[in-house]
């Protein structure tokens, strides 16, 4: 069943001249038994086969079947052909341009043609039997106009339907169209944020690394167990580099996030004292305290506020010089997290953190603007007045709208 369905649908011309057929056979067959004493039953065949034709090429030119149509209506009035049953071809036209995504006009004109049809038969053919009064005649030219109406607004109803159908697959496919595009978008963002990981991890475990190995080089002869503490600082730190590196690498890699897992364990606020430490073991003088009542904070807050103390470290390594010593303050507030982070060296110039420098890098402070957007915060980070540098951010607990 499904099978013929599917073939009436792919040959709906073909279902048409079947009924086209049906429709001039009866129509030859009304008039035989009918008007066999009129004089003109070859006018009649011509009408019915012409009107035959109209309903066999309805939906391949519904507007031109629908002005021969008309044409034939008034034929039949100006030639005194009284309606027969070929005449139902008026109907389905009517029908069929109403449905049909075509110039408006046309709807118009078979509606106009339809509302009409009626009232002229009635005064080209009065009703017969003496029953000629005016209830009767608008009675049964209202009667007659209904069938007329009908079609259209059947046609006309199944014209919005499929618009309406066709609007929303539009819409599906949009929607559809924009995920991909916001899909592409977030895969773009999150591997701009491997890359900023990555830039963090290597940053701080190379200074930490080079610190450590220029230290073993100094004390080398004169104090062996130190050497060796900071060689071992020195392997620890590049194993823990090289897995950070290869987690990060094999997802730009892939591009599987959810079979690499999502990220976890990130660095939290929890991690900043063993960061401190980390960073004291390697010869920096850092002052570490908390403020306020310490409580779990968003994952991306805690991130963000990690890497803020990470680059910040890793700068007064890099720029503050031998000599320099810094301190890291966290204070929870009611609605966010508080960081200052300053050191005491002599820093780089302000150009090199908000330009990049003519050497390309700087991009640090670059990457600290984006994570802190990202949560909706604030930073500030400059030259401290009297010397060193300082870097101030307040994380809130909600992105700001």
């Amino acid at each position: 069943m499904q099978r013929l369905y599917d073939f009436l649908r792919r040959h709906p011309t073909g279902v048409d001249t079947f009924w086209a057929v049906v429709l001039f056979g009866f129509s030859l067959l009304w008039v035989g038994t009918t008007y066999r004493a009129i004089a003109t039953p070859l006018a009649y065949g011509v009408v019915a086969a012409l009107l035959s034709l109209v309903v066999a090429l309805r939906r391949r030119m519904p507007e031109k079947m629908l002005v021969l149509a008309l044409v034939l209506g008034l034929a039949q009035l100006a030639f005194g052909l009284v309606p027969f049953m070929a005449d139902f071809a008026m109907l389905v036209i009517i029908y069929t341009v109403a449905a049909h995504d075509g110039p408006r006009w046309a709807s118009r004109l078979a509606l106009a043609g339809g509302l009409s049809a009626a009232t002229l038969s009635q005064l080209r053919w009065p009703l017969e039997g003496g029953n000629d009064s005016s209830a009767a005649k608008v009675f049964f030219t209202v009667i007659m106009t209904v069938p007329f109406a009908l079609a259209w607004v059947l046609g006309d109803s199944l014209r919005t339907r499929r618009a309406y159908f066709a609007q929303l697959e539009e819409r599906a496919s949009r929607l559809e169209k924009e995920r991909e595009a916001q899909a592409k978008v977030a895969v773009a963002a999150e591997r701009a944020r491997i890359a900023r990981e990555l830039h963090d991890v290597v940053a701080h475990n190379v200074s930490v690394m080079v610190v450590q190995a220029d230290g073993a080089a100094y004390v080398m002869d004169s104090s062996p167990e130190t050497a060796k503490q900071a060689l071992e600082t020195i392997s620890s730190t590049g194993r823990q580099a090289l897995a950070e590196m290869r987690r990060l690498l094999g997802i730009l890699r892939t591009g599987e996030h959810q079979e690499a897992g999502e990220y976890v364990p990130q660095p939290d606020v929890r991690q900043i004292e063993d960061l401190v430490e980390q960073v004291r073991g390697a010869g920096l003088t850092v002052d570490f305290k908390i403020e306020g009542t310490a409580r779990p904070l968003p994952s991306g807050v805690e991130l963000t506020a990690y890497r803020i103390v990470q680059e910040a470290l890793t700068n007064t390594r890099k720029h503050g010089g031998p000599e320099a010593g810094a301190s890291v303050r966290l204070v929870y507030f009611d609605d966010g997290l508080g960081l200052l982070v300053e050191d005491d060296g002599r820093g780089a110039p302000q150009e090199m953190y908000e330009d990049g420098g003519a050497d390309g890098r700087g991009h640090g402070l670059i990457g600290m603007r984006e994570r802190v957007g990202m949560v909706g915060g604030t930073l500030d980070a400059g030259p401290r007045p009297g010397g060193g540098f300082r870097i101030s951010a307040l994380l809130p607990l909600k992105p700001a709208h």
